[in-house]
């Protein structure tokens, strides 16, 4: 239980670091898990006799939902268009699949435009 309630600011913390959908998506995808994970352990923990104070376990899992309504919000407001198409599938916005081909293959790239090392070496030896 310890695991999962440090893994969810975690993880928040990491989608509102990142721009793009499908990490977010990701980040939101591992929070669900461990909020799920989260409500089921103290779900089953009603049935331990040793936990005297069984009135946490029910307030724990209400705030578990409470959080479930604020994510879905959060959620919603990730900017679907900023991405890179994930080629698993999972985490494209709604129109987009891994199927798709992929709109930067077409952008021409020569990494020695940009990684001149010839150049580099030259200036050195001066």
């Amino acid at each position: 239980m310890l695991e999962n309630a440090m893994i969810i600011p975690a993880k928040i913390s990491g989608a509102q670091a990142v721009e793009l959908y499908d990490l977010k998506m990701e980040n939101a995808t591992i929070i669900r898990k461990a909020a799920r994970e989260l409500s089921v352990y103290a779900g089953s923990l009603r049935f331990e006799e040793d936990i005297l104070d069984k009135d946490y376990i029910f307030l724990l899992r209400k705030e578990i939902d409470e959080f479930r309504l604020l994510f879905i919000d959060w959620v919603a407001g990730f900017d679907m268009w900023n991405y890179i198409k994930d080629d698993w599938g999972l985490f494209n916005p709604p129109g987009v699949s891994a199927h798709d081909k992929d709109p930067d293959e077409d952008i021409p790239f020569n990494p020695d435009d940009f990684l001149n090392f010839e150049d580099d070496e030259d200036n050195e030896e001066e």
